[in-house]
């Protein structure tokens, strides 16, 4: 079987297809020596390719369902049956196909009975060859003195085998709890509960990905048309700022706020790119134009040199906007040198004023690194706290100001972990670490000092607080929703 070939069933099912379709992953499927693919499916056909018949030299355009349909000689289903065919060669194939399908059925996985049910003439438990789609009758154990009219109305026995049902799907899915919360998954549910629909499947893996999002984006961008025309009234500002996601790729995230509201615009990948000021000014220059400079004001960015010259260029481009740092990042940089300033000469007056800081954020790490870094001295701390020790990234904002304030918070935590008997005893560690843990926790002088760096921080950290904990889920949330920020 050739490269082009498999690439060609490896896609989409169209819809109105049975079991069977490519969506199915008929990769190894047999049909497809008998046939060559001339063009392959582009995105977003749901695996339509064209190919031609070895036996009619017949050429068509379809999916591996329409293959089987030519090839088997089955007619009235919209395609051309292949009469060149021997009859000898199409048992051959009919028998390849009832093999495929067969292993292909083995392979899947076994349906299993609900906690609640069992299924009828299977002791096991176990029904092998049973595909998860077919339908399967399910025969409820009978209960002696549990059926009756409370039963009966409430129908409990369905409500059970629906929960355990759903909770199978969570389970087997590797789906978050999370989701359990989600105002849509109840709403689905009961918009099923109060309209059944007789013979309706949910959506398949590929309407999801392809024509459902497509109407969902379009839904939404309806629904951010109002925020779009009030921009030619009250104008609009470009903010950007970079990120990384759970892979580590580099993103940059562009959104237009106004007055009425923030909307995000894109998300640039720009793993492999120097992100430079011409990559920059270009990224924000695509925006303005796509949302028209006469609209927009100004850019905020963060206050990056790299950043600072893209600005100055879009300025020189587009004079009447301006660029304006991020209060965010201005006051997060104000914070950091306050808590871990520089000792370069150019910040001497800084450094000598509050060096001191640094000096106790450090001695705060070490104890939590001590803690958390010794499997018992963190099995003595959690006997003591309902509160964990926290593992902040530096490059959070307000990082040592957050640790600082945890722990205060598990002050009479600490203390009592190291008076207690566990913490002598215990030696197979450092004993000497162990012994300057101690005293640094016992130091009434050090947690005024974190007192007094907390009361005079306060200010700036409930400021970033504030203006820093927005989430785009949460924005996103927000527009579904209707409402604004």
């Amino acid at each position: 079987m050739s490269d082009a070939n498999v690439t060609a069933t490896d896609s989409s099912t169209n819809e109105g297809e049975p079991s069977g379709s490519v969506g199915d992953n008929n990769k190894g499927s047999p049909l497809w020596k008998f046939v060559t693919v001339l063009v392959q499916p582009k995105k977003g056909e749901g695996g339509n390719c064209t190919f031609k018949c070895h036996f009619c030299n017949g050429t068509f355009h379809g999916s591996h369902y329409r293959v089987r349909l030519h090839l088997l000689k089955i007619s009235g289903k919209g395609i051309r049956i292949c009469r060149s065919i021997p009859d000898e060669k199409k048992r051959e194939v009919e028998g390849l196909v009832e093999a495929y399908e067969t292993g292909k059925k083995r392979g899947q996985p076994r349906l299993v009975p609900l906690p609640s049910s069992s299924i009828e003439g299977s002791s096991s438990g176990s029904t092998y060859g049973l595909d998860l789609m077919d339908e399967v009758v399910e025969v409820p154990k009978k209960r002696k003195g549990v059926s009756g009219p409370l039963e009966k109305a409430f129908n409990n026995n369905a409500r059970e085998q629906l929960d355990c049902e759903i909770a199978r799907m969570f389970y087997t899915g590797g789906l978050s709890f999370n989701l359990a919360k989600n105002p849509h998954y109840i709403r689905s549910y009961n918009r099923a509960a109060s309209c059944p629909i007789p013979g309706y499947r949910p959506p398949g893996y590929n309407a999801l990905r392809t024509t459902l999002l497509h109407k969902e984006r379009m839904h939404i961008e309806k629904m951010l048309e109002p925020i779009k025309l009030s921009w030619q009234q009250k104008g609009v500002s470009v903010c950007s700022d970079g990120w990384s996601d759970s892979q580590r790729r580099p993103l940059i995230n562009v959104m237009a706020a106004c007055e009425s509201g923030p909307m995000f615009l894109r998300a640039v990948n720009c793993e492999g790119d120097l992100k430079d000021r011409f990559f920059i000014s270009d990224l924000l220059i695509d925006s303005i134009l796509e949302i028209g400079p006469q609209h927009v004001v100004q850019v905020i960015t963060d206050n990056a040199s790299n950043c600072k010259a893209a600005g100055a260029i879009i300025n020189a481009r587009f004079p009447h906007i301006f660029w304006t740092p991020c209060v965010v990042h201005t006051l997060n940089l104000a914070l950091k040198n306050i808590c871990t300033p520089s000792s370069i000469t150019s910040n001497k007056v800084a450094y000598d004023a509050c060096n001191w800081i640094s000096q106790v954020a450090e001695d705060v790490w070490f104890i939590k690194n001590f803690i958390m870094n010794h499997g018992m001295r963190l099995a003595m701390f959690n006997e003591h706290s309902h509160l964990k020790v926290l593992s902040i990234a530096d490059t959070r904002f307000a990082s040592i100001v957050v640790m600082l304030k945890r722990f205060r918070k598990i002050k009479q935590s600490l203390e009592r972990m190291v008076i207690s008997d566990q913490w002598e005893a215990y030696r197979d560690d450092d004993v000497t670490k162990a012994r300057a843990v101690k005293d640094m926790i016992l130091d009434d002088d050090a947690w005024a000092k974190i007192d007094y760096i907390l009361a005079f921080t306060l200010p700036i950290y409930e400021m970033l607080r504030r203006l820093g904990v927005i989430r785009m889920s949460h924005v996103f949330t927000r527009f579904m929703s209707g409402g604004m920020l």
